[in-house]
């Protein structure tokens, strides 16, 4: 089993954006030198509690004090974009990482209705409805041939840089059937969001592999000759059970408050500060919320990762770090956050 991490660039109380995005940098070197295989981020827009806005640029940045581990979107939502944008976007970072680059797609907004709105100049449907095509024409633009394009008789094939095939592997992302049966039918590789709810994976996984279909011009595309899938889980790993459990009530409660349509804020702060917002309703609804978690000691942890990756198949978990910070804490790291790394590896043996 290999292991990555996804960052969303968590921005807590009293902590800049620019301090979260130099807690990133910490996180993903931690993660390069302890063996994980990936570093992904996130799009999220108009959210006070997350950072992570434009993983290009987030990836440009984190990507320059690391050595080895892949970089990627965890995903672009691409109805926000365009087809050649997100290529020309993605081209640029291999050409600074050679080799070193995934890029993820989803198709959810990431945002409420009036930012996507504004995200997608005033577009509505159209932008989701275009996502299958749109998908299809960033692999042919990563792909031999480039990607074709007609106006009238005249015929123009566009490239994403100066070169010729792009090794920018491309992942669907989702947490739904819809998702999964598009990446099978297009012959993509998937990624299931688990750490959304902790449900409905092995279907979807089922579903992907069932509807998987190689392309005749795979080579020639990049896609893979056989289903290639791995899954994600909100994670939290301490010395003890009783601090993981503590380290994981922030971002418990940042969820609890998502689902009850609360207007998301600065993730609170581990111990007094949050125990004084959590109301016994939004404790019941955490506890539910958590189930699926991951949060324990490492021996725990890792068996417990251990054991998911084997019930569904798969030789690789998206970790998601969801460790919440200390008042004490340095506002520029998310010294729990790193921990949870560290104390996984170390079990995994993976350093």
């Amino acid at each position: 089993m290999q292991l990555s991490v996804l960052d969303l660039v968590p921005v807590r109380t009293g902590q800049s954006h620019a301090q979260a995005l130099a807690a990133a940098v910490r996180l993903a070197r931690v993660a390069d030198r302890t063996g994980f295989r990936r570093y992904w981020t996130a799009e999220h827009h108009n959210f006070s509690a997350v950072g992570a806005t434009v993983p290009s640029l987030i990836l440009m940045h984190v990507g320059q004090g690391t050595e080895r581990i892949r970089l990627g979107s965890g995903g672009v939502m691409l109805p926000n974009s365009t087809a050649l944008d997100v290529a020309e976007q993605f081209t640029l970072l291999d050409a600074a990482f050679p080799g070193r680059i995934d890029l993820g797609l989803g198709r959810a907004p990431g945002t409420d209705p009036f930012t996507a709105y504004a995200l997608r100049g005033g577009r509505g449907n159209e932008a989701v409805e275009a996502f299958p095509e749109q998908v299809m024409d960033i692999v042919r633009l990563f792909g031999e041939d480039g990607l074709e394009l007609s106006l009238g008789a005249r015929r123009h094939v566009l490239r994403p840089g100066p070169g010729g095939t792009v090794p920018v592997p491309v992942w669907l992302l989702g947490s739904s059937g819809y998702s999964a049966q598009l990446a099978g039918s297009l012959g993509l590789r998937y990624v299931f969001a688990h750490h959304f709810s902790g449900t409905g994976t092995a279907t979807a996984l089922q579903l992907y592999r069932d509807a998987f279909q190689a392309r005749p011009d795979a080579g020639r595309l990049g896609t893979p000759e056989a289903p290639e899938a791995f899954i994600s889980a909100n994670v939290v790993v301490a010395e003890t059970q009783q601090e993981a459990e503590e380290l994981a009530e922030p971002h418990a409660l940042a969820m609890a408050l998502l689902r009850s349509s609360t207007p998301m804020q600065a993730g609170a702060l581990v111990g007094a500060d949050v125990r004084s917002r959590i109301t016994p309703e939004l404790r019941d609804l955490m506890s539910h919320l958590t189930d699926p978690w991951i949060v324990g000691t490492p021996a725990q942890a890792a068996g417990r990762l251990t054991a998911l990756a084997a019930e569904h198949g798969v030789e690789e978990i998206m970790v998601h770090p969801v460790a919440g910070g200390r008042e004490s804490d340095p506002m520029d790291a998310y010294p729990a956050r790193e921990r949870t790394l560290e104390l996984l590896a170390a079990e995994l043996g993976m350093s």
